[in-house]
C-alpha cells in the first residue's frame, strides 16, 4: 500500500524520488517477502517468511509491480505479477469473491477484503492493458456491489452477515466504488450512499471517525490508519470525482 501511495506521489508530482522508493518496494516484495510456488501460481508473502497464502497481499503486491513496470519495464517484476494474478483469479468463488485466504482457517470472505482484491486485479488490467481477467473482474465486481450494502448504503462486513460494521468497511468500499466505477453505472451513487451513512452513524461530533459498531454498543477508539486516513482518502475520492462530474456538466451546459 505505501508503495502505491509514492507512485500515485510520482503520478501526480512528476518527482523521480517518489517512483524510486515506489521501485524499491518492488525489490523489498521479490527480495525480501518472496512467494509460495504452486501448480496455479503464485502467491506473494504477507511478511516475511509467513508460510501462509492469503489473496489480498498478494494481489497488492503484483498491482504495484505491473504499475511500475508500465513505467520502468522490468521484465522479472511482470513476469512475477503475472503469476500473482493468476493465483488469485484461479481461487476465485463461482460466485465471484475470494476468501481471505486458501484453507480452512482463512475460509470468509468479507467487503474490504474483496476490494482490496479487487482494486489490485483492475490495476493489474489497466496498467499491462490485458484483458484476459476482464470477465473476472467484472463477476467481482457485480458480487461486490450486489453482497455488500444495504438499500440505505449501511455497508456489511461479511458477505452472510452485516455486523459488526468496520470503518474499513465503509472507507475501502467508498474508494473502490468510486475507483472502479466505470466498471458499474450505480457505483458511484452506492458511494454516496455510504458515505452519507457513515457520516450519519460513524463520525463522532468532533470530527473523527469511529472504529467499529456492533449490535448493541460502538467502539468509539479513534485508530489513525484503519479509520481516519482511510476515511479522509475515500472522501477525497469521492469529492473529486463529483467535482470533476460538476465541471463537466458545466462545460457541456455552457457548449450547449
Amino acid at each position: 500500500m505505501i508503495g502505491h501511495a509514492f507512485l500515485d506521489a510520482y503520478d501526480a508530482l512528476g518527482d523521480e524520488q517518489y517512483l524510486a522508493t515506489a521501485r524499491s518496494a518492488c525489490d523489498f516484495i521479490i527480495d525480501e517477502l518472496g512467494w509460495i510456488e504452486r501448480e496455479d501460481g503464485i502467491c506473494l508473502q504477507y511478511y516475511p517468511n509467513a508460510n501462509i497464502l492469503v489473496h489480498n497481499s498478494s494481489m497488492i503486491g503484483a498491482s504495484l509491480l505491473a504499475r511500475v513496470d508500465a513505467i520502468t519495464p522490468n521484465p522479472r517484476h511482470l513476469e512475477i505479477a503475472k503469476r500473482a494474478i493468476q493465483f488469485t483469479v484461479h481461487h476465485q468463488t463461482k460466485e465471484g469473491g475470494w476468501y481471505y485466504g486458501v484453507g480452512k482457517k482463512w475460509a470468509w470472505i468479507d467487503s474490504f477484503h474483496t476490494a482490496y482484491v479487487l482494486e489490485a486485479l483492475f490495476k493489474f488490467c489497466r496498467s499491462t492493458g490485458s484483458t484476459q481477467y476482464e470477465e473476472a473482474l467484472e463477476k467481482g465486481y457485480k458480487y461486490f456491489i450486489d453482497t455488500f450494502f444495504l438499500d440505505d448504503g449501511t455497508p456489511r462486513y461479511y458477505d452472510y452477515k452485516t455486523q459488526p460494521i468496520d470503518i474499513q468497511c465503509a472507507s475501502q468500499a467508498i474508494q473502490t466504488l468510486v475507483n472502479l466505477s466505470e466498471l458499474n453505472a450505480s457505483s458511484v451513487e452506492v458511494a454516496r450512499k455510504v458515505a452519507k451513512w457513515t457520516i450519519a452513524n460513524m463520525q463522532d461530533k468532533t470530527g473523527y471517525f469511529y472504529y467499529r459498531k456492533y449490535p448493541l454498543a460502538t467502539n468509539k477508539t479513534a485508530t489513525l490508519h484503519w479509520g481516519q486516513a482511510t476515511m479522509f482518502g475515500a472522501l477525497a475520492v469521492l469529492d473529486k470525482h463529483l467535482q470533476s462530474k460538476r465541471a463537466t456538466t458545466r462545460r457541456e451546459a455552457s457548449v450547449a
